[in-house]
C-alpha cells in the first residue's frame, strides 16, 4: 500500500504558530525566524527558546552522510532518555508536522494547551507507543492533518502539488534532560549532540545547524525558526 502524501509546509513561523494555536497550544510561546548565526544575531532571538527548527536541502552529501551515521550509531548505542518523545515520517511531506510534534511533544512542561487540544489529546494517546505506532497514529489523525492541509496551503509561496518531489527537510532539536536531541522522522532514532542547558541551548543547537550547513557549503537553502516564550 503506498504511504499517504501531506502537501508540504512553508518554513514560515507564522504559518507555523496559527498551525499549533489551531491545534490548541496557546500563543504563551511562538514561531519566530533565526536570521544568521553568529552571535549577535543569535543574540536577537527571544529567550527562553525550548525548540529549534532546522529546514534543509536533502542532498547527496546529506544522504551519504545520514547512510554512515546510521551504520556507526547502531554499533554504539546512544544514551537515550526514556523522556524523549520521538515519532517516525511515514507520510510523504510530513516532516514539518512531524518537526512540529518533536517540538512540542518534548517542551509539554513549559507550554500551555487548551483543555480540548488535540495536539494535547494525540500526544498524551500516543506516549506510551514506540516510534512507529506513533506514526501509524497520526496517519489516521483528522484534526492534525486537516490542519496541516490547511496551513499548507496558507504559505506566503504556492503550495506545490502532492506529487511534486520535494527536497527539502524539517527536523528538530530539544533539550531532554539536559542533553540536546536531534529528532528526525527520516531515521530511526534520535541523535544525541550533548549536553546543553537551558541558558545554552540556542547556542548549542546552532553549533550542530552549523555542522549541517558545512556538509553542503554551496548549498543556500537553510531556514532555522525558533520556538521562544511570547
Amino acid at each position: 500500500m503506498d504511504s499517504p502524501r501531506w502537501l508540504p509546509l512553508e518554513s514560515n513561523p507564522e504559518v507555523m504558530t496559527k498551525f499549533v494555536n489551531c491545534l490548541g497550544m496557546r500563543p504563551t510561546w511562538q514561531f519566530g525566524d533565526v536570521y544568521g548565526l553568529d552571535p549577535e544575531l543569535l543574540g536577537m532571538v527571544p529567550r527562553p527558546v525550548c525548540a529549534v527548527l532546522l529546514l534543509f536541502p536533502m542532498t547527496d552529501k546529506y544522504e551519504a552522510f545520514k547512510q554512515e551515521e546510521e551504520e556507526k550509531l547502531k554499533g554504539q548505542r546512544q544514551e537515550v532518555s526514556p523522556d524523549v518523545y520521538f515519532i517516525k515520517q511515514t507520510i510523504g511531506n510530513a516532516c514539518g508536522t512531524i518537526g512540529l510534534i518533536h517540538a512540542v511533544a518534548n517542551n509539554q512542561a513549559h507550554l500551555e494547551f487548551d483543555s480540548d487540544s488535540p495536539l494535547k489529546k494525540f500526544i498524551e494517546q500516543t506516549s506510551k507507543m514506540t516510534s512507529e505506532e506513533r506514526a501509524a497514529f497520526l496517519e489516521k489523525d483528522e484534526s492534525i492533518r486537516v490542519t496541516h492541509e490547511s496551513s499548507a496551503q496558507e504559505g506566503q509561496t504556492e503550495a506545490p502539488s502532492l506529487d511534486e518531489k520535494v527536497n527539502l527537510h524539517f527536523i528538530a532539536f530539544v533539550n531532554v534532560g539536559g542533553q540536546l536531541y536531534e529528532l528526525d522522522g527520516r531515521k530511526p532514532f534520535p541523535i544525541v549532540h550533548g549536553k546543553t542547558s537551558e541558558d545554552r541551548f540556542m547556542e548549542d543547537a546552532a553549533e550542530v545547524c552549523k555542522v549541517f550547513m558545512a556538509r553542503d557549503p554551496q548549498e543556500l537553502r537553510f531556514t532555522i525558526i525558533a520556538l521562544s516564550k511570547d
